[in-house]
């Protein structure tokens, strides 16, 4: 009895090119189905609807002045701080405002939306004035120290 070893004929590796195909296909799938999933963010907050638009000129800002102050860990606050009033015939439930944070140069570092009147206060009513205090301990050391621009973003009649 005799043993033959005979070795068989080694075929091309065919698989290898399919499988990496196929591995880069899935990486490319699992990437857009994954970008498709991110979460687009927050909704873009509200606009003046044409009513706000035109109720805006019965609000007046009044007494506004900034300053600097240090809270309890050491760092520094600035509070904008002032009083709206309400010359118009309708009450308010909500005023919200951008404040628009400049540097030197006249460039926009940074805007922020924040509320003057809220619910929680109760409706600013016609011919009422009440104070608003709005601190800022996170602005841009590129700011250029002034007054920012204050600008009614929002109104909500109750």
């Amino acid at each position: 009895m005799r043993l033959s070893c005979t070795a068989q004929p080694k075929r091309p590796l065919v698989g290898l090119p399919v499988l990496i195909v196929a591995m880069a296909a899935a990486a490319g799938g699992t990437l857009f189905w994954l970008n498709l999933r991110q979460d687009p963010g927050p909704p873009p907050p509200p606009t003046l609807t044409a009513e706000a638009k035109a109720y805006v000129r019965n609000l007046k800002l009044s007494e506004v002045e900034m300053k600097k102050t240090e809270n309890f860990a050491g760092q520094a606050v600035v509070e904008i701080v002032g009083k709206i009033g309400n010359a118009g015939d309708r009450a308010l439930r909500l005023v919200e405002i951008n404040c628009v944070f400049y540097d030197p140069y006249g460039q926009l570092v940074l805007r922020r939306r924040v509320p003057i009147v809220r619910t929680a206060g109760g409706p600013l009513n016609p011919t009422e004035a009440r104070g608003f205090r709005l601190p800022f301990d996170d602005l841009p050391a590129s700011w250029n120290q002034a007054l920012p621009q204050l600008v009614i973003a929002n109104i909500v009649f109750d």
